[in-house]
């Protein structure tokens, strides 16, 4: 999977461009997130298992894990979009499965369908221990491709 992930590369110009919009996110700097992954219709963050991300129990909290969900979707469908865009959630559900718990949760945001003003994602978030993944939270998301309005 890693090896088709490599070659699913976004152009460097876009990567550029959902990269530095990421790093404007006051949000995800406060948590820890990253980028983990670049690509047509795909994006991935990874957020680091630290105290400041837990709940009352030790697992992350719904709202990181929320969190970095929305703006995996969000990024993927901004991949998408033309230059001199924005991209803004309209909705979106997550369905918690499982208590998230490990060294890092890792969110996963697929293109299903895109459109010219709404776009629609797959939310997943995996649970990481040891190299292994378990699916812990999964949704769907409506975001907007807002024209005229640049992200910057």
């Amino acid at each position: 999977m890693k090896d088709q992930m490599e070659q699913d590369q976004a152009d460097a110009e876009v990567q550029a461009r959902i990269q530095a919009s990421f790093d404007r996110q006051g949000l995800m700097g406060h948590l820890g997130a990253r980028l983990t992954h670049i690509g047509p219709g795909r994006v991935s963050i990874s957020l680091p298992a630290r105290p400041e991300v837990t709940q009352q129990n030790g697992y992350f909290h719904a709202g990181a894990t929320s969190a970095i969900a929305d703006t995996a979707g969000g990024y993927a469908a901004f991949t998408l979009f033309p230059e001199g865009t924005s991209v803004l959630t309209v909705e979106y559900k997550i369905n918690l499965l499982a208590p998230a718990e490990g060294e890092r949760i890792e969110a996963e945001g697929t293109v299903l369908r895109p459109g010219r003003t709404l776009t629609v994602c797959r939310l997943e978030v995996f649970a990481v221990r040891d190299d292994r993944r378990k699916l812990v939270a999964a949704g769907q998301q409506t975001l907007i491709c807002v024209e005229g309005r640049p992200d910057q």
